[in-house]
């Protein structure tokens, strides 16, 4: 396990001379931020320009728990560009056509584009920008349910003494996936029924009251005048006023809100949890359990749609780390001197480990300096074969960011794929591997997402996850939140760290963020849930947040 360095004094020892300035880069002779113990959270709420950025933003000066980025920008590397890095992005799909992304593509300039030649000799024809390893794939199944799908004809209805010891490895995880199968298709259908029922109720309320009160739209004020003579009318009554008040008087709005909780729910038993889908064996025709065919899928990185939907959580992955920052257009990502090598390695659904291994070693074997996955999954197939390419990663010197998940669990107590570590064992069996959970605009009690996970061996750091402002398809940009979001935050903390100081290790770079970090020794909300808390500093290796001007001077002392 990765020790917790640095936790008190280490700027001191810094400052004092025990460490020597790199031979590259800006010499830095600012202070570094401390631990901002006593700082009060911003009492006023975010206004929208202020969310869009809050993450970029420095919790001294603005009493907003960001990385310091605009900070770092202003103070310490303004004049200074530094050496280009490629940041890999291992997603659904990437819009390289985004207005935001002018010049931050990577480039294959060894492949002649369109000629279905592999020029290069790297066994992808025409991976001019990223390789696609899903083909025209977008729906899958989760793990489990591809795991009770493969085996239920095996070993339904049997017990373990029925069973050949060479088989039992192979019955546990089924019987282990046949259980979270049932609970999640019970939980999804259940809510996918009570949404239903909703939607059926208000619709049926809205058109039933505006006839009897003869308007055209209902108010919280028409509704309240009106007396109804039978008790059906006065339910109706009830039930809209009850939505109006605490969901918002705009219904339409509502029932657009309730159509999107029905599609999602109902997309799940559609795709997630259908065991009669087979989607790769479809539409790819790769065997996922076989690592020796290895070139299959295709160079369209946005994925195969044209509305690039399914490019969604890539594109807004990609643009936190690297939108284009003089453009003057939408957003600025946190690394200014990156090139983003688009990878498409997840469907809507859990990843395939051979997709997820080939894709990182594509990344390693194509320049890549930073990985970013932002996925993961409670059940694996070959877990072997990701954690022999993230050794890959370590063996050329790459770092691979990872977001920690969102199910607001200990991971200390339950597996992640991938990570460094188990439960089991928490020693990290690779050093260029940084776990990231996520953390909100509120510095205070409500500081970790209440979504993310957390663990004191098995998270690295936090970084800004919650309502994070970035790029989506087609030119537009949204709102999302996650771990997913924290990920891509670190790694373009990383790149420009790499970019600033390029002989720094990936090991080095990973404790750098580590150590760099600001804490807190205060009490936080884990899992959303106001029974459960601990002090932040102990819900992570480092117990911090990632804080990129003192990740930036740490690196300029390092050697």
């Amino acid at each position: 396990m990765t020790t917790k360095t640095f936790k008190i004094g280490a700027w001191s020892l810094l400052l004092s001379g025990f460490l020597i300035g790199c031979a590259s880069g800006p010499k830095i002779t600012s202070e570094p931020i401390p631990n901002l113990q006593n700082v009060k959270a911003k009492t006023t709420e975010l206004t929208e320009d202020e969310l869009e950025v809050w993450g970029s933003k420095d919790l001294l000066k603005d009493t907003i728990p960001g990385m310091s980025v605009d900070r770092a920008y202003q103070e310490i590397i303004k004049d200074y560009k530094g050496e280009s890095v490629i940041v890999a992005v291992l997603d659904s799909g990437i819009d390289i056509e985004h207005e935001d992304f002018e010049g931050v593509i990577w480039t294959n300039i060894d492949e002649i584009p369109e000629n279905g030649i592999d020029d290069d000799k790297n066994g992808f024809v025409d991976d001019i920008h990223g390789w696609n390893f899903l083909g025209d794939v977008v729906e899958e199944n989760l793990e489990y349910t591809r795991i009770v799908r493969d085996f239920q004809d095996k070993f339904e209805g049997k017990s373990e003494s029925d069973i050949a010891e060479e088989n039992l490895e192979n019955f546990k995880l089924y019987k282990s996936a046949k259980a979270e199968y049932d609970k999640e298709l019970n939980s999804t259908n259940a809510s996918l029924n009570r949404y239903v029922t909703m939607n059926n109720q208000l619709q049926e309320a809205e058109q039933s009251l505006k006839i009897e009160l003869g308007v055209d739209e209902l108010s919280i004020e028409n509704l309240t005048a009106f007396e109804p003579e039978d008790d059906t009318s006065l339910n109706q009554k009830m039930l809209l006023l009850n939505v109006m008040n605490n969901i918002g008087e705009d219904l339409s709005s509502v029932e657009d809100q309730l159509a999107q909780a029905m599609e999602y729910f109902g997309n799940r038993t559609k795709y997630h949890f259908n065991l009669e889908l087979n989607a790769r064996a479809e539409k790819l025709g790769d065997d996922p359990d076989d690592f020796s065919t290895r070139f299959y899928g295709n160079n369209q990185v946005s994925g195969p749609n044209k509305d690039k939907k399914d490019a969604k959580h890539g594109t807004h992955v990609a643009g936190i780390i690297a939108a284009n920052r003089m453009n003057n257009k939408g957003v600025k990502g946190v690394a200014g001197n990156v090139l983003i090598m688009p990878i498409r390695a997840v469907p809507d659904g859990d990843e395939y480990d051979k997709d997820i291994a080939l894709g990182i070693r594509y990344a390693v074997d194509n320049g890549a300096k930073v990985i970013n996955t932002s996925f993961g999954k409670y059940f694996s197939t070959h877990p072997e074969w990701v954690m022999e390419a993230i050794a890959y990663a370590a063996e050329n010197d790459v770092l691979i960011v990872n977001a920690a998940g969102n199910e607001g669990i200990d991971l200390d107590e339950t597996r992640v794929y991938p990570n460094d570590e188990t439960p089991e064992n928490p020693t990290n069996f690779v050093d260029n591997f940084i776990n990231v959970g996520s953390i909100t605009a509120e510095y205070g009690g409500n500081l970790v997402s209440g979504f993310s996970n957390y663990g004191d061996n098995s998270v690295d750091v936090f970084a800004p996850g919650s309502s994070i402002y970035a790029t989506t398809p087609l030119n537009t940009y949204e709102f999302l939140q996650g771990t997913s979001m924290a990920s891509p935050n670190v790694a373009g903390v990383a790149a420009m760290v790499r970019s600033i100081y390029p002989k720094l290790s990936a090991a080095q770079v990973k404790q750098i963020l580590m150590d760099s970090g600001l804490s807190t020794d205060q009490d936080v909300i884990l899992g959303g849930d106001p029974e459960n808390t601990l002090p932040f500093d102990e819900l992570s290796v480092s117990g911090k947040m990632v804080n990129m001007y003192n990740a930036l001077i740490l690196a300029s002392k390092t050697k």
